[in-house]
């Protein structure tokens, strides 16, 4: 049996994959990925820590009447390089986003049209 100090990031990680599990996500090891065309995940690269097709389909499943653009533009909000901010500032707009959902405005035929898109089924289901 391989010792995990309780203290370290690896216990952290196994607790955090455990109370995920309990909760009915998947989880996958993606230690040894391999990145580009034939990635199990569909990343490019390790940076790319936000699964983008996956995004857009649990937007699009908690937000079935939006039309395409305005999900793409909740993914480009979700996604945008926050670096330049710092780690907190980071951490409450998207904790925002979160809670208040994403306000996106796109063009429509005959107007621009801005909605609000949820993030989070906090009904359950």
């Amino acid at each position: 049996m391989t010792f995990i100090d309780p203290d370290s990031e690896g216990a952290l990680e196994a607790n955090t994959i455990r109370m995920f599990q309990s909760l009915g996500w998947e989880f996958a090891n993606c230690y040894h990925e391999i990145c580009g065309e034939n990635s199990t995940l569909g990343r490019e690269t390790t940076e790319q820590v936000v699964l983008e097709w996956r995004l857009k389909a649990a937007l699009e499943k908690l937000n079935p009447d939006v039309p395409p653009l305005a999900l793409d533009l909740a993914v480009d909000e979700l996604t945008k390089d926050r670096s330049v901010l710092s780690s907190v500032r980071a951490n409450q707009e998207v904790h925002k986003l979160l809670k208040d959902g994403v306000k996106v405005t796109y063009r429509t035929s005959d107007d621009n049209e801005a909605i609000r898109l949820r993030l989070v089924n906090i009904q359950g289901g």
